[in-house]
């Protein structure tokens, strides 16, 4: 039931009364991964985010100092995916619903005692949701620190082993995912169906563009018709093993500095 995290850092695995009793505990390091099941591509399954989360979740707690003292929730596996409404099996929260169990779980956690949440997301179509979803948290409660992140905004490597067009335009089932999950569940990859496409007719000679500081709306068909965006047939197992290593290199750091966090306050 743990899957890629350490059985003595999986949350549910603890009793109530061992969480009663549980030492400082308002500087363990709560981490809730989330991702999301929607379509990548014909040669990918639908769980990729939600395995990118709780495999470079797992990696990184397996890691850790043993002194450290942090947890992992179960993964959310759903997620907002309306972008990629028009596939076959992409299954959908609104961002109202995201919202409200996000603001469930915190609840849960704050009233166990615990002050630290780590919201760990590897879906690029709801980081806007978990920052909101964070800043209301703490307004709520205003002692509880909460950190809307995203699983790839660490330091590693895919700048070094991508081309320069997969790391502009390669944002979904391309080489990077792809090879992540050879990596991760190399049994449901199915590199005989990988396809390279990059997204259509974008803005040319102008201030817009896809992502970025000024973003346009967009679905993914109108992007793409095989769901994917990027080159997934350059994907390989090696380039995935060397960029999950350096992502969960990369969250060890987070981990330990969310545990010396301390919010800042006025006066």
């Amino acid at each position: 039931m743990h899957n890629f995290i350490p059985e003595s850092r999986f949350f549910p695995y603890l009793t109530w009364t061992e969480i009663e009793s549980m030492p400082d505990k308002e500087n363990i390091v709560i981490i809730q991964p989330l991702g999301a099941i929607e379509q990548h591509g014909p040669h990918l399954p639908l769980i990729v985010d939600a395995a990118i989360s709780q495999a470079v979740t797992g990696k990184a707690l397996a890691k850790l100092d043993a002194n450290i003292p942090a947890y992992a929730l179960p993964t959310l596996y759903y997620g907002k995916s309306n972008e990629h409404c028009h596939f076959p099996g992409t299954i959908m929260l609104s961002s109202q619903t995201l919202l409200a169990v996000i603001g469930d779980i915190a609840d849960s956690i704050y009233r166990a005692g615990f002050r630290k949440l780590v919201l760990m997301n590897a879906h690029g179509g709801q980081p806007q949701v978990m920052e909101i979803a964070a800043r209301d948290i703490h307004q709520k409660y205003q002692d509880f620190s909460v950190f809307p992140l995203f699983v790839w905004g660490v330091p590693n490597l895919a700048a070094e082993l991508l081309t320069a067009k997969e790391l502009e335009f390669g944002i979904h089932a391309g080489d990077a995912e792809t090879s992540l999950m050879l990596s991760i569940v190399p049994s449901q990859v199915k590199m005989e169906l990988a396809v390279t496409e990059y997204p259509k007719n974008l803005p040319i000679d102008s201030v817009l563009s896809m992502e970025g500081k000024l973003p346009f709306a967009w679905l993914t068909r109108e992007l793409t018709e095989s769901g994917v965006l990027g080159d997934a047939t350059v994907a390989t197992k090696e380039k995935g093993a060397r960029i999950l290593e350096s992502l969960s290199d990369g969250w060890v750091q987070v981990i330990k500095d969310v545990y010396k966090f301390r919010q800042p306050r006025s006066n």
